[in-house]
């Protein structure tokens, strides 16, 4: 997929990685590759509105993307998101870390899961930008149901940057590309 930015073009790839710490600027860069690509951006939320605050995340989220955004929540079932895509559009799947998380709590087949969401992802026709949560650089948790969370979010960020075109860290606000190459306007 072509992303335009000012008179130069730049070819999206079906697969983008955006990985950070939290509140790293991660969502605001997926968001500006999605809206460059010229297409009808689509938002895949994942996160499940379980307290004011988190439901005044999602809220803020809604207000800084705009209307102009289709947005599906799918806190679980991201193949059946992805496959009601249209032609013309390009998904901003945010975040796998809550996806993760939702699948974890519900005591899934972690490893079945990322297996059939890579699939759908690879099957797919067009550009897919997905945020995921970097937390393997903190303390090592203290609990068994933390460490997991944290290996397999490990795990699950390095199998998509394996299959993904562009790999992005985002740390203060600023993007260092760990794969591929960003538009030259970013």
């Amino acid at each position: 997929m072509t992303v335009s930015g000012g008179d130069e073009t730049f070819l999206l790839p079906s697969l983008t990685l955006v990985t950070g710490g939290a509140r790293s600027g991660k969502s605001r860069l997926a968001e500006a590759l999605v809206t460059g690509s010229g297409q009808i951006c689509r938002y895949i939320a994942t996160a499940q509105p379980w307290d004011d605050e988190m439901r005044d995340r999602i809220a803020q989220h809604q207000t800084d993307r705009g209307a102009a955004w289709i947005t599906v929540e799918a806190p679980l079932d991201l193949p059946s998101a992805l496959a009601g895509t249209g032609p013309g559009e390009a998904v901003l799947i945010d975040c796998a870390t809550l996806w993760l998380t939702n699948h974890l709590l519900a005591d899934h087949d972690l490893d079945a899961q990322v297996s059939s969401f890579l699939a759908a992802c690879l099957a797919c026709k067009f550009s897919i930008v997905v945020v995921s949560n970097e937390v393997g650089w903190g303390i090592v948790p203290d609990n068994a149901l933390a460490r997991r969370f944290r290996d397999a979010q490990g795990r699950l960020n390095q199998r998509i940057a394996v299959e993904a075109g562009l790999v992005v860290g985002v740390m203060a606000g600023l993007p260092m590309v760990l794969k591929g190459v960003l538009p030259p306007w970013m």
